[in-house]
Order: C-alpha cells, then sequence, then structure tokens
C-alpha cells in the first residue's frame, strides 16, 4: 500500500477520518501494518500491500486473531485489548 492512499481512506463504518497508520514492514510500499479508526475503535490489517478494510459481517475473525498475534508487539495496546470487532483476550 502506498503511503498516499491514507489521505482519501476513512472508515468504512463510521466514515471517521483521518485513519492512525501504524507501519511493521515497508519496502518500496507498505507490506505489512495496521490501520486504526480513532472514533470507533475498528481496525483494519495491511497484508501483503493490501489493506482489509472490510465490514464486520465479512472479516474473517480466525485470520484476524492471527494478525494480532503476529504483530502483538507492534499492535497498540488498546487495539490488542479493546479493538473491534477483533481482539486478544
Amino acid at each position: 500500500m502506498k503511503k498516499r492512499l491514507m489521505d482519501i481512506l476513512a472508515c468504512p463504518i463510521d466514515k471517521s477520518y483521518p485513519l492512525e497508520l501504524h507501519i511493521f514492514e515497508e519496502r518500496d510500499e507498505i507490506v505489512s501494518g495496521i490501520i486504526i479508526c480513532p472514533k470507533c475503535g475498528r481496525w483494519y490489517p495491511i497484508i501483503d500491500e493490501i489493506p482489509h478494510m472490510l465490514p464486520d459481517d465479512l472479516r474473517e475473525e480466525k485470520e484476524d486473531i492471527a494478525f494480532l498475534q503476529r504483530w502483538k508487539e507492534k499492535i497498540p495496546q488498546g487495539t490488542l485489548t479493546e479493538g473491534r470487532p477483533f481482539k486478544l483476550s
């Protein structure tokens, strides 16, 4: 994902803008990271350069939990414990 995409992205649930970006791995583009909506607390993973900004009912809990587990050292603590739609127990 290119950083400049953040200039146009809004939360698909509450349309909030701007969103927070946390980069975990970067080459020419952002390879892995997380986008967080500060208003509703939802988070969206960036996996293989693609932001997965899906509504809650289209997300895969197992995949999202695995993403949180993999990057838990780099994800803000509030997102790990209070994030929506999924969080680590």
